[in-house]
């Protein structure tokens, strides 16, 4: 089924209000092997990163963080 317009639209507000975006970048190639380690671990490339990104922080805190 087709997403309408409207659809669309709130999605687009919806995220725009509730999260922000951080972009990184990494070395030719190493974007396909993040993206094999996740489907390996039945993750998308966002959540493994996520959980790399908590980890870390946790570990560097002794903070927990809500991603």
């Amino acid at each position: 089924m087709a997403v309408s317009k409207a659809q669309q639209k709130a999605t687009a507000k919806y995220v725009k209000n509730n999260y922000d975006r951080i972009e990184i970048k990494v070395n030719k190639g190493s974007k396909s092997l993040i993206e094999a380690a996740a489907k390996a671990n039945n993750e998308s490339i966002n959540g493994y990163v996520k959980k790399a990104v908590k980890a870390k922080y946790e570990a560097d805190t002794g903070e927990t963080i809500e991603l």
